[in-house]
């Protein structure tokens, strides 16, 4: 039980990041939904549901959560509520991902608006360019998920990518960890929203961060500098995520 609500709280505190970083607001509010996989039963994960009074990512609290398993089948949650529309996305991932521990969708207003342009998404800024320094994957309909064949197919073009984009629809982004599933997807917004103005100031050719710099950033390692392994052999290596300690702390005062 306690594993259970340290996964509820996780995924819900996850689902308020999503909306305080810009990723579901106004009219997107309510579209999308984080999930995990219980670590000691990954056939089974917690999801932001449907059904509750308030139906918004923002609002989200461990309570609201709803238990389901890999055939996306309702398993626990509060009275009333029932799996998200497009279960069948988190599930038919993690049935054919087993390196995947969490899944995002949502719908970023500069990745939909992209993917509908059909232009890759280019490494443009240091943020975020693991996410896009090969070209993403495209399920090339725009419908709702909803069955299991869908699914298949999401998870199937998906493939060993971080992200699968979901032409004029969003973004399923996935990650060994919660942190590293929602850090995706803001990056890939990030990276997104460069792409576009890029996009609009300069045309579809323009230019982006040559492969070899995109590279040199993702192969960085400067603790492994004699400056910093001075450091490091006595205190061991930076603790935290970047800003998720900070962003969890914003979105929960009244946890």
């Amino acid at each position: 039980m306690a594993e259970y609500d340290d996964v509820k709280r996780d995924v819900a505190v996850a689902n308020r990041i999503v909306a305080y970083m810009g990723l579901a607001t106004g009219v997107r509010a309510s579209l999308g939904h984080v999930s995990q996989r219980l670590p000691s039963d990954p056939t089974k994960f917690v999801v932001k549901g449907r059904g509750y009074r308030i139906d918004v990512m923002s609002r989200m609290r461990p309570e609201d959560m709803v238990l389901c398993d890999l055939e996306a089948n309702w398993l626990d949650g509060p009275p009333e509520s029932m799996q998200p529309g497009e279960v069948k996305m988190h599930s038919c991932i993690y049935k054919a991902r087993p390196d995947v521990q969490s899944v995002l969708h949502v719908h970023p207003k500069f990745t939909v608006v992209m993917s509908t342009l059909k232009q890759r998404l280019y490494p443009m800024v240091q943020e975020g360019v693991s996410v896009v320094r090969n070209a993403l994957p495209v399920y090339p309909k725009t419908k709702v998920v909803t069955t299991e064949e869908e699914g298949r197919e999401v998870a199937t073009i998906l493939a060993d990518a971080p992200v699968v984009l979901l032409l004029g629809h969003g973004a399923a982004s996935t990650g060994k960890t919660l942190e590293e599933s929602v850090m995706r997807m803001i990056w890939l917004e990030h990276q997104a929203e460069a792409n576009y103005w890029a996009y609009a100031a300069a045309g579809k050719d323009h230019d982006y961060m040559p492969d070899e710099n995109a590279d040199d950033v993702m192969n960085s390692a400067a603790f492994s500098q004699p400056h910093f392994l001075a450091r490091t052999s006595k205190v061991g290596m930076p603790k935290g995520g970047g800003i998720w300690g900070w962003l969890t702390r914003e979105v929960t005062p009244d946890f």
